[in-house]
């Protein structure tokens, strides 16, 4: 293994380590190693320190040897990352032979960890190596699963190079189930056979993971998710449902690249639609980065010697130093609670999801300094089939924050997109009681008023905190290039809806308010961005700016039920206007109106508004209209 300038690992088959070692038979030396599970469980004594590999690299028969002799071996310590199935060493009833310390708490150890039978050390997965290395956790016997050796002496982990490596690098006896069904993986995966004590001929399939079909919630966080993530980027995502919709969603991008603790199947339909090149990226041009593998043959077949994938230790791949290099790098994170200042834990006592820290916030650390770079938080909106919302005012006792409020810059859930980065208090807790589950906004708010979040003044909108369906959305491209987008207006927008209104020039002051006043009223901006979506609505146009984005245009409608006619009116910024914004916002309100059963539109406009007036004429409309002291009244009837 050797380290480029640019921190970046490079690896060759082994020929050139090899070739360091004293020449001789090795294949005598191996022959001299090989022994039955049962025997080389032998070699475990009771109190020392066992680790067993990782997820689909796990060597079977040799747990279920260590299970055997459990009697045996008194005062054990287990030291493993993450065991797929149900790890049967954490049973109440070996608790005098086995204590089990894990990393990461999954599904199939977290009742376990409940109950107390086993215990977890909360640690980023990139220091896990360090405390191998230095003996903080010294570590007497690992038990890894390889491949057959290469004509170099060299064996592949795999699967599973994550900690395994570093285990096997620093433990006193290495033990290795020696299986052919293990793939030869590129990267750093490899051990020399000179390096391993015991060898246990093994050809178990390996195990493998089936992973469910996200749900209807996870694909529509997916689709809010899907579009933060330009062509280009680089990202992150693991094997939770959210996770396995955006990989989903994302086979229409181009040129991504990947850069990721574990890889799943899912990663094959992305590689088959054409999404992932990783031509752009800035580390491992062209490579699929990842510690692990986790899924079905389907997977391990494909990554069988296969060049575009690097499968480094978890050192490497989870380093934020490194993964801030990468432009454009976007990491996607789950989480089980988040509370109004942007804090999100991954790690939550009583749920059924444990897991711990993990790479979280090695990711959202390293992205949120990378250039161009992006930290997505993604949850469902409740738990607990809708009782409990996973929004809170403050994270529940015991849970470990595992994303910083400082780090996280969007949070998703099946509601909408709550961007945090840079926003004040009140800014954050209105964005994301906006995407919490309908029915607990207005005690979040409450709470928020309460807790000093929000200024109490804001407490007339309890009940008027909504977030509009996604579908209201579109683009208009001008003449020199320019793309204005279209979208439904969020309560996050009262700042710039502040601005624009304090842009205009007196002129299109009053036109649009037709009055003499210099300014609006706070209460008065306040009602212009707490929109209920079913009697009115109101769409922004934006342009992108360094700090995010900017509205240049806002149409608002409001429905008068009797008529089931509604009110339409229209900002532009003075240097955006003359251009066909505000037509073409005209038109989309128009078919909104038109989707939600309104008959047509009301409106007034001053005599001398020629824009307007123009505007309103050129309408998809059966227009009527009388002047009345200089000022339009129209009616505009929906073809």
């Amino acid at each position: 293994m050797t380290v480029s300038d640019s921190g970046r690992i490079q690896q060759d088959d082994g020929a050139e380590r090899a070739a360091e070692r004293p020449s001789g038979d090795w294949q005598c030396r191996y022959q001299s190693l090989i022994t039955s599970a049962e025997e080389a469980i032998t070699r475990v004594r009771p109190g020392q320190r066992v680790f067993i590999g990782t997820a689909c690299g796990q060597p079977q028969a040799l747990v279920s040897a260590l299970l055997s002799q459990a009697a045996k071996l008194d005062d054990v310590e287990i030291i493993h990352l993450l065991t797929l199935g149900e790890p049967a060493f954490a049973h109440a009833e070996l608790v005098k032979h086995f204590r089990v310390n894990s990393f990461f708490v999954a599904d199939s150890f977290g009742a376990e960890m409940r109950q107390g039978v086993g215990n977890y050390t909360p640690i980023f997965l990139s220091d896990i190596p360090r405390l191998f290395r230095s003996g903080r956790i010294p570590i007497d016997v690992a038990l890894i699963q390889v491949t057959p050796p290469n004509e170099h002496e060299m064996c592949s982990l795999g699967v599973s190079v994550d900690v395994t490596k570093s285990a096997a690098e620093n433990a006193g006896l290495v033990v290795a189930e020696v299986n052919p069904h293990m793939p030869w993986t590129m990267g750093d995966s490899l051990l020399s056979v000179h390096d391993l004590d015991v060898l246990v001929p093994s050809n178990a399939p390996l195990l493998e993971l089936n992973l469910p079909e996200p749900t209807q919630i996870a694909r529509r966080i997916a689709e809010y998710i899907s579009a933060l993530i330009p062509n280009g980027s680089t990202v992150e995502l693991g094997t939770d449902p959210i996770s396995l919709a955006v990989l989903e969603s994302l086979k229409d991008k181009r040129d991504l690249g990947v850069h990721a603790v574990v890889l799943s199947d899912a990663i094959v339909d992305l590689l088959d639609a054409g999404a992932i090149t990783g031509r752009r990226k800035t580390l491992d041009c062209g490579k699929i980065v990842a510690t692990s593998c986790m899924g079905t043959r389907r997977l391990f077949d494909y990554i069988d010697k296969n060049p575009a994938f690097g499968i480094y230790p978890a050192e490497y791949v989870s380093d934020p130093r490194l993964i801030s290099q990468q432009h454009n790098m976007v990491a996607i994170s789950t989480a089980l609670q988040i509370d109004l200042t942007g804090q999100s834990c991954a790690n939550l006592p009583g749920d059924r999801l444990f897991s711990g820290l993990a790479a979280h916030m090695d990711f959202i650390h390293g992205a949120a300094r990378a250039p161009a770079g992006t930290s997505v938080v993604a949850l469902e909106s409740t738990r607990d089939r809708g009782s409990a919302s996973r929004i809170v005012a403050h994270l529940a006792r015991a849970a470990n924050v595992t994303a910083t409020c400082c780090e996280v810059h969007y949070v998703v859930t099946e509601f909408g997109v709550a961007y945090l980065h840079g926003k004040s208090l009140q800014e954050r807790a209105l964005a994301l009681i906006s995407i919490a589950h309908p029915n607990f906004r207005a005690a979040l708010l409450a709470e928020a008023i309460r807790d000093g979040y929000i200024s109490s003044d804001l407490a007339t909108i309890e009940g008027k905190v909504f977030v509009a369906p996604q579908e209201l959305r579109t683009s208009l491209l001008l003449d020199d290039g320019t793309k204005i987008s279209f979208r439904p207006m969020h309560p996050t927008d009262e700042r710039q809806v502040r601005d624009l209104l304090h842009s205009l020039s007196p002129k299109s002051f009053h036109h649009r308010f037709m009055s003499n006043m210099t300014r609006i009223p706070q209460k008065q901006i306040q009602d212009f961005v707490y929109i209920d979506y079913r009697s009115e609505m109101a769409i922004v146009g934006t342009v992108p700016e360094a700090h995010g984005e900017e509205i240049i245009a806002i149409g608002r409608y409001y429905l008068t039920p009797p008529a089931n006619r509604a009110e339409v009116a229209m900002i532009v910024r003075d240097q955006w206007q003359n251009r066909g914004i505000g037509t073409f916002l005209m038109n989309f309100l128009i078919g909104i109106a038109k989707r939600s059963g309104i008959r047509g539109f009301r409106a007034e406009v001053l005599r001398d508004n020629k824009p307007t007036l123009a505007m309103v004429y050129k309408s998809q409309c059966k227009v009527r209209s009388r002047l009345e002291d200089d000022v339009y009244a129209f009616e505009l009837d929906f073809l």
